[in-house]
């Protein structure tokens, strides 16, 4: 089996054979509304796509990847965090007509695209970038704008046929801007002469923004108006002769918006459909992120907590058919760093298969790959928490010889990360301090915990230098010769020295401290 990236690629080398021998160039294209902060789980379409034209470049597959930053929706909802009050006013409007939150950006998709471009860069992808409002304004919709509206009664016979959504006998697939309150979330286009529309922004058109009342005539063409998404999004595949381009698993089932749009391709436009992607979900705890749940990171706020080659693992280490569990607060940073290692592992011990594929895969195409000393990320979350302690020492330590440059840049690269990730996002259960004294929790110690730690300090006391897996695998020993759960067990160590029932491997965490210190503190919690 080959990497599933390859396999895509593949698939997509076969069905464009013809393109491909004529040296046309591969259209791949992806979007993203600039209504707000990009997630971290927008981004697996993003990568999806930007990773196909690598695979395509690759092979030396001429290719073209297209990026638009939609800014010709209508402003439903002020984001989390924005004035409500400054922004209100603005409901129901384009939303390049929206200003710009803070200096810098020319409106407010601006702002927002702003972060997206700079995502992108740092995993190390340069799509063309190209904005809705000005290909609308250029006239490149007006050909196909026009072909909607004389084809109306064919769409709103797809509508009902693909996914049973009745359009009333006078809808027309166009939303034009409002002349007088510039809105086009309210507006209701009612008739076309060939040339211009009627319409009216009625107050009770939607319930999120209210309608001026005025009626008018206007030129549908050159940015006066736009199509509804799913024809929009059948338009695009036309007017931008897009090959490929995917979209989240919701959007292609069947009867939805990829299927009608899909359909209307065809059927409207008579264009044939791209190669689509129809990717799965990423999850928190089950459920799909959601910045009003405040359970999901913005795709910029991750850039503090991750080098590059391990942001691009989050999204390539599955197939795009797999959903991606995703917890900031919980494992999902220290796994994949160890996933990282996994690879590594492999691929410098001559291992050839799908791993070492996609190890080569999420570094940056420039970047070099060299073999370097791996320390776990856990262990360096908990090191950089130990005041008392010179991380380089213990890495050495753990290595069991000096570090080379390459070595200490990896060092230096996990320590900045580790911290980060502490300070802005880990849970509870990764941060530790060391209890100068005895814990409350001690006090309630069972005398077979006790006497199990009691057999803990009598091991420390007989040797000169303690060795973190030997000692861990003594603990293990003691436990099951004192007949104590691990649960019970291991929660007394960590109690006893960081006031929590859970922690780092224990072996190792207790290696690294002192020796005076730890004989004094199982002394005092075993009385």
């Amino acid at each position: 089996m080959a990497f599933w990236a390859d396999r895509t690629r593949q698939e997509i080398e076969d069905r464009f054979t013809a393109k491909i021998s004529d040296k046309k160039p591969i259209i791949i294209r992806d979007e993203k509304t600039a209504s707000g902060r990009m997630l971290v789980s927008a981004m697996r379409g993003a990568l999806i796509h930007g990773v196909i034209s690598e695979l395509l470049s690759e092979k030396k597959i001429h290719n073209t990847f297209l990026w638009e930053i939609n800014d010709t929706d209508a402003f439903r909802k002020v984001p989390k965090g924005l004035d409500e009050e400054r922004y209100k006013e603005y409901l129901g409007m384009p939303l390049y007509r929206l200003p710009s939150p803070e200096e810098g950006a020319k409106n407010f998709p601006e702002y927002f695209a702003q972060e997206f471009i700079e995502v992108m860069g740092y995993l190390g992808f340069t799509p063309t970038y190209y904005r809705t409002s000005d290909a609308y304004r250029s006239g490149k919709f007006n050909e196909v704008i026009k072909i909607a509206l004389e084809k109306a009664s064919v769409i709103r016979g797809i509508y009902k046929k693909i996914s049973g959504s009745i359009k009333d006998k006078d809808w027309l697939p166009l939303m034009v801007i409002c002349e007088k309150c510039g809105k086009i979330g309210t507006t209701k286009t009612t008739s076309f002469d060939g040339e211009k529309v009627r319409y009216t922004c009625a107050k009770d058109t939607v319930t999120w923004a209210d309608g001026c009342s005025h009626e008018g005539e206007v030129s549908p063409f050159d940015g006066n108006a736009t199509l509804p998404f799913k024809v929009e999004w059948a338009a695009k595949f036309k007017v931008l002769e897009v090959d490929v381009e995917g979209g989240g698993k919701d959007l292609s089932t069947k009867g939805g918006a990829r299927d009608v749009s899909n359909h209307i391709s065809r059927d409207v436009f008579g264009y044939e459909p791209p190669y689509d992607i129809p990717y799965e979900f990423f999850l928190v705890e089950g459920k799909k992120m959601s910045t009003s749940k405040g359970n999901a990171p913005s795709a910029h706020e991750i850039l503090d907590v991750l080098p590059p080659h391990i942001y691009r693992l989050v999204y390539l280490g599955k197939n795009y058919k797999q959903q991606i569990e995703f917890n900031i607060k919980g494992d999902t940073i220290p796994m994949l760093f160890d996933t990282y290692d996994r690879l590594a592992d492999k691929y410098f011990g001559g291992v050839d298969d799908d791993d070492t594929r996609l190890f080569k895969f999420i570094h940056l195409p420039k970047m070099e790959i060299r073999e370097k000393f791996l320390p776990r990320f856990s262990q360096i979350a908990f090191l950089v928490q130990m005041p008392h302690l010179n991380v380089e020492d213990e890495v050495r330590a753990l290595k069991g010889e000096a570090l080379t440059e390459d070595d200490q840049r990896v060092l230096e690269e996990r320590m900045f990360y580790a911290s980060a990730w502490l300070t802005t996002h880990a849970g509870e259960e990764y941060k530790f301090e060391l209890k100068e004294e005895v814990p409350e929790g001690a006090k309630e110690f069972s005398d077979r915990q006790k006497r199990a730690l009691a057999k803990v300090l009598v091991y420390i006391q007989s040797q000169d230098r303690l060795d973190g897996q030997e000692f861990h695998t003594k603990l293990h020993e003691i436990r099951k010769e004192e007949g104590i759960e691990a649960k019970d067990f291991f929660s007394a160590l960590y109690v006893s020295f960081l006031g929590k029932e859970s922690g780092p491997k224990a072996g190792w965490f207790l290696s690294v401290l002192d020796k005076n210190f730890l004989e004094e503190r199982l002394g005092e919690v075993s009385k």
